[in-house]
């Protein structure tokens, strides 16, 4: 009934089949510094090993690069469509209001109103629907 003296404890991380245990050390001028530092922010890697490791074995190394204007463009058009939903609903509720709490002649006149106000919706929405198809055309790569 003897243990085996050669048992591992099962607890812990179990270990690597070919762990990295080689390390490189290099130095560089202020300039060269510079200039890996931008190229590492622009590659999008969250690891300077991983950048060096992509740079020296010839991976793929992708650079996102972020404009805030378009950004801001986009929140803000995510925002103004959200409000048009918002009105679309209140639309749907408005319609089915007038429809049981007003008379016939009543209700068909505040929908002539509500229409003229649905065809000025109508149109601005083409007009930024226009304005965003231009705006992508000329400012964003693909």
């Amino acid at each position: 009934m003897e243990q085996k003296k050669n048992t591992r404890n099962m607890s812990g991380r179990k270990p690597k089949q070919d762990p990295a245990v080689d390390r490189y050390g290099i130095k560089l001028t202020g300039d060269e510094n510079f200039r890996f530092r931008q190229m590492f922010e622009e590659s999008g890697l969250d690891c300077y090993s991983k950048f060096i490791k992509a740079v020296l074995f010839k991976r793929e190394i992708k650079v996102v690069k972020v404009d805030k204007t378009t950004l801001d463009y986009y929140v803000r058009l995510t925002q103004f469509y959200r409000q048009f939903q918002a009105v679309g609903n209140n639309y749907n509720q408005i319609v089915r209001a007038l429809k049981t709490n007003f008379g016939e002649k009543r209700a068909l006149q505040m929908l002539y109103r509500l229409e003229q106000c649905t065809i000025e919706l109508v149109v601005l929405s083409k007009y930024i629907i226009a304005q965003t198809k231009e705006y992508e055309a000329k400012f964003l790569q693909r």
